[in-house]
């Protein structure tokens, strides 16, 4: 009889490579493969670490058809590392599709926890943290956008968005006319990296505020709750 494997969900360093775990490394040192977005990328982890295994892509163009050759090999009784680019994989990546189907087949799915970059710039806000709502990524279409951003303005907790610095001003102005001048905000840029950037203000406060922002890399937007 085969004893099935195990898909181990494996969070990587957001930006500073000394941001893992001892469990993690020795984790990916010991499956037969690492399942990653793009091989050469977590090629440089993998790299540093002194890690020698084989990489898999697994990204948004290919998981359809490459689940069930990973769900197979895991079925033989081989053991996966699932990562993403940076952090917790499952969180806004395609790495939920994978286990979603692990967990459906019944194979075994263990965290092997570390990085997160909402709950990094959760922890440094200033914002409430004993209740939040992660959206991820807000539509990209201002229409849409507004009517995502309506659908939580009376959510009493701390709201976590990640948005793109090309999207940043726009998503800001669909904030402001949806929830008002006077929600406080959070942009969080480059969490644990060399420009890692905290800056804090009102909505109402956004276009002078925006000004002395380095509109680059990543950003976590976080919102205070409505309070009314």
């Amino acid at each position: 009889m085969i004893t099935r494997g195990k898909l181990y969900v494996v969070s990587t360093p957001i930006g500073n490579l000394k941001d893992i775990s001892l469990r993690a490394i020795e984790t990916l040192k010991s499956v037969n493969a690492v399942i990653c977005e793009d091989t050469r990328h977590s090629m440089g982890l993998i790299a540093h670490y002194d890690i020698h295994k084989p990489l898999i892509s697994f990204n948004d163009l290919n998981k359809e058809s490459r689940t069930p050759q990973l769900l197979a090999r895991l079925n033989r009784g081989e053991t996966l590392a699932l990562i993403s680019d940076a952090g917790t994989p499952g969180i806004s990546d395609p790495g939920f599709y994978l286990v979603r189907a692990a967990v459906s087949q019944g194979i075994p799915v263990t965290p092997v926890p570390g990085a997160s970059a909402m709950l990094s710039a959760l922890v440094v806000s200033g914002l409430p943290t004993d209740r939040f709502l992660f959206i991820g990524f807000l539509p990209k279409r201002s229409g849409r956008r507004q009517k995502e951003i309506k659908s939580f303005k009376e959510e009493r907790g701390t709201i976590i968005i990640y948005e793109t610095a090309r999207r940043l001003s726009e998503t800001l102005i669909d904030l402001l006319t949806c929830l008002g001048p006077e929600r406080k905000i959070v942009l969080a840029r480059e969490m644990t990296k060399m420009f890692e950037e905290v800056t804090r203000f009102e909505l109402g406060e956004f276009e002078d505020t925006i000004k002395g922002i380095t509109l680059k890399g990543e950003f976590v937007v976080l919102v205070s709750g409505n309070t009314r």
